[in-house]
């Protein structure tokens, strides 16, 4: 007589960051009365294998999310904002942290989902939805976090807004926007990013108009343009014509050698600085070098995480090196 051996199967479900489990189902499995042990054997390990790559596939969604939510590069930015923390001394202000993380990822997704959302709303896919309800809470928590901020730092951050505001919004003639306009797109970002990370932790503990700071203001934005450049080699092929980018209009070698120009830059303007230690600058000098070899090896047809993650994560290299070398 043929034995049945039962199992009760879960599935793992995952859809765009949300994990449940699936309603059980049972199986009946026959084997053969000779050799019962090798047939359960058999099904384990399939059920082992199939549970592996479910849960692969859930952990590939997350890190999805992760990156096209805008966390990544948040948490770059905040990183960049402890590197200032740590080269002057400031005090650790978490609330203003947690300002500038909510507000880099609301800031963000405005940026790149406002147009798909506006054009497409009826049709959006679950992703973008789930985006839209995830940036939805962080500029809801945003909004609590203006409260505890200081009205130096808030006055600095509209400023600061308004050109991420008009960066997406069109607002000039033939409805072109700050990023339509040629070859002013990745001045605009550095600009942002050099006064978000620098500015807002400073701004209540020390002067803003001090030599140090525009040094290291100047320092920010050229480290900050050179590291927008992988990201404009990748988007070669999907970039319009019209934009009129550096690797559209020079070359991707030419590109290139601007980048490397500007961490040459980077490098002096980092030496200038009265408060220049020698910690800071050889970090500096290491996080060039990091810069430098990720620009060599750009390419238009990069790997998908390459210049989105890699790349993206260099600020928190520099904060976990800082943290380190620093006494």
């Amino acid at each position: 007589m043929r034995k049945r051996y039962l199992f009760i199967s879960f599935g793992l479900k995952f859809s765009y960051g949300f994990q449940y489990l699936a309603k059980p189902k049972i199986i009946f499995y026959h084997s053969s009365s000779r050799n019962p042990k090798k047939y359960l054997l058999k099904i384990t390990i399939r059920l082992f294998f199939k549970l592996i790559f479910t849960v692969m596939r859930v952990l590939k969604a997350i890190f999805h999310f992760y990156i096209e939510s805008s966390i990544h590069v948040a948490l770059a930015i905040c990183a960049l904002a402890g590197v200032t923390v740590i080269n002057y001394d400031l005090q650790w202000d978490w609330q203003v942290f947690g300002f500038l993380f909510f507000a880099s990822i609301t800031g963000y997704n405005f940026v790149k989902y406002a147009g798909v959302a506006k054009l497409h709303h009826r049709s959006l896919t679950n992703q973008l939805k789930t985006i839209q309800i995830f940036s939805l809470i962080c500029f809801i928590i945003l909004l609590y976090t203006i409260s505890l901020q200081s009205f130096a730092l808030l006055k600095t951050t509209a400023i600061l807004g308004i050109f991420t505001f008009f960066y997406a919004i069109p607002f000039l003639p033939n409805q072109q926007n700050l990023r339509q306009l040629k070859s002013v797109k990745i001045f605009v970002i550095a600009l942002v990013w050099a006064g978000a990370t620098i500015w807002l932790p400073a701004v209540d503990q020390m002067p803003l108009l001090s030599w140090s700071v525009l040094c290291k203001t100047l320092s920010y934005f050229v480290l900050v343009l050179a590291l927008i450049l992988p990201f404009e080699i990748r988007d070669l092929q999907f970039d319009n014509p019209e934009l009129g980018t550096l690797p559209q209009r020079f070359g991707i070698a030419t590109t290139k050698r601007f980048g490397y120009l500007m961490l040459l830059l980077f490098i002096g303007l980092n030496c200038l600085q009265p408060a220049a230690t020698t910690t800071s600058i050889v970090s500096s000098c290491i996080i060039a070098i990091v810069i430098a070899i990720f620009t060599h090896f750009s390419v238009k047809k990069q790997a998908s995480y390459y210049a989105s993650f890699w790349v993206e994560a260099v600020p928190i290299y520099w904060f976990i090196l800082m943290w380190i070398i620093t006494p």
